[in-house]
C-alpha cells in the first residue's frame, strides 16, 4: 500500500530528517514507526501524505508517486488518508458533530448526507451522546474518538497516527488502539501509527519500522524485533521491555 524507495529528506537549512530509507507498508497492516523525539518519524508521515516532499527518492501511496501528483491529484490522495494528532486538533467553537463534518463540508457532501455519516460515524466511535457538547466538556479519550471520527469522515483507506495516545492515560490508551484495531479488522484500513511509547507498538501492531537521527535502523515482525534485536538504538527504547 505504502513504498519508500531510497527516501532521504533535507530541509532548507541543511539539516538532514531522514536518510536512505527504504520500506514498504503492506495493505491492511497495522504497521508501527517507533523512535526517539528528532528520529524523522513526523517526516515520515507528511512524506505519505504529499504535505512534503522527499529530496530524494520515491514515496509510493498504492501505486501513484506522490511527489509527480497535481494539486488535483494531492487532494483526491488525502481524501484517501486519514489523521489523527496527539493534540486532538479540534475546534474549540464547534460542536462534536461539526466538528466530524468538517471534513465532508470542505467536500461538498450534501447536508442530509453528512448528517447521516456523523451520526453512523459517532456511533461506531461510542460517543452518539456526545454530538452536542464541545471538546472542552469531553475527557481526552473522548476527544481522541472524536479525532478518530473526523478521520474516518471520508472513508479512507489509510490512517495515519502521529503519536495519537501520548497524551492518554494507559487505561484510555488501551481503549483507543483496541478501537483502532476493530476499525482496521472491519474496514481494512492500513495504519501507520508512529510512537516513541514501545508498549503501544507491542498491543496493536504487527510490524514495527525503528527509525534514529533520520537513519531506518531495522524492520520487521514486532515480537522478532522486541525480542531478538541487537541493534542499539532498539535496546535503548525497549529499557526494561525484555527484562
Amino acid at each position: 500500500m505504502i513504498r519508500l524507495e531510497n527516501v532521504a529528506k533535507r530541509f532548507g537549512d541543511g539539516t538532514a530528517a531522514l536518510s536512505a530509507i527504504d520500506l514498504e507498508i503492506p495493505r491492511g497492516a497495522i504497521f508501527g514507526i517507533i523512535g526517539r523525539s528528532g528520529a524523522g518519524k513526523s517526516t515520515l508521515l507528511r512524506l505519505i501524505n504529499g504535505l512534503e516532499h522527499p529530496s530524494e527518492g520515491n514515496v509510493l501511496v498504492d501505486g501513484a508517486l506522490v511527489s509527480r501528483l497535481s494539486e488535483s491529484g494531492l487532494r483526491k490522495l488525502r481524501r484517501r488518508i486519514g489523521m489523527i494528532f496527539q493534540s486532538f486538533g479540534l475546534l474549540a467553537n464547534r460542536t462534536i458533530a461539526a466538528n466530524v463534518a468538517l471534513p465532508l463540508e470542505l467536500d461538498g457532501v450534501a447536508r442530509s448526507d453528512r448528517e447521516a455519516r456523523v451520526a453512523e460515524l459517532l456511533e461506531r466511535v461510542g460517543i452518539a451522546d456526545k454530538a452536542s457538547s464541545y471538546p472542552a466538556e469531553l475527557s481526552g479519550g473522548q476527544r481522541q474518538r472524536v479525532g478518530i471520527a473526523r478521520a474516518l469522515a471520508t472513508r479512507p483507506e489509510i490512517l495515519l497516527c502521529d503519536e495519537a495516545t501520548s497524551a492518554l492515560d494507559p487505561e484510555t490508551t488501551r481503549s483507543v488502539l483496541a478501537l483502532l484495531a476493530d476499525l482496521s479488522r472491519e474496514m481494512g484500513l492500513t495504519i501507520v501509527l508512529i510512537t516513541h511509547e514501545m508498549e503501544v507498538i507491542r498491543a496493536i501492531c504487527s510490524h514495527v519500522a525503528v527509525l534514529d537521527h533520520g537513519h531506518l535502523v531495522e524492520v520487521g515482525p514486532v515480537e522478532t524485533v522486541f525480542t531478538a534485536s541487537t541493534r542499539q538504538a532498539t535496546l535503548a527504547l525497549l529499557g526494561d521491555e525484555r527484562k
